[in-house]
């Protein structure tokens, strides 16, 4: 079964919507994604949707979106990724801004201007705000991808 999304006409004005089609979603994540679908991006409402560590994308270059907390720990893990956020936070508050620190010139992260927060934190607000983990496996030369973007049902318009 391919990846599609349907367009559908949605008003007189002849605008189209994006009926969301993600391959291998379960029943919760196409509620969520129905419930959503206005403020999910199109790219959310068209991946495929892994659940487990061992599921993989069909051909490099796949977007693939997850809400689970061991595939985004294992991706990161394999890309010797770090939790990280771009500012200081006190004890006890959540992170505003989620990032991975990722090895450069294998330092491992040091020198970054990301700060280090443990993975409880980084997922713990990542499941606080609903969030969706799109990613890459693979660039579509086949080379390893670090791409991950956050996309989220509250995000502020404007």
């Amino acid at each position: 079964m391919s990846i599609t999304a349907r367009r559908r006409s949605s008003g007189s004005d002849g605008s189209a919507a994006v009926e969301p089609r993600p391959k291998n979603a379960t029943t919760e994540e196409r509620r969520f994604i129905e419930r959503h679908k206005a403020e999910l991006s199109k790219t959310t409402l068209r991946a495929k949707w892994t659940h487990s560590p061992d599921e993989h994308e069909d051909r490099a270059g796949q977007t693939l979106a997850t809400r689970s907390p061991d595939v985004i720990r294992r991706w990161a893990e394999d890309r010797r990724a770090k939790p990280a956020t771009t500012s200081t936070i006190r004890e006890g508050e959540r992170p505003r801004t989620l990032r991975f620190d990722f090895p450069a010139d294998g330092q491992d992260g040091r020198g970054s201007r990301l700060k280090p927060i443990d993975w409880e934190a980084w997922l713990g607000t990542f499941q606080d705000r609903d969030l969706v983990f799109l990613y890459q496996e693979h660039r579509r030369n086949g080379g390893d991808s670090n791409f991950f973007r956050l996309d989220s049902p509250r995000r502020e318009q404007g």
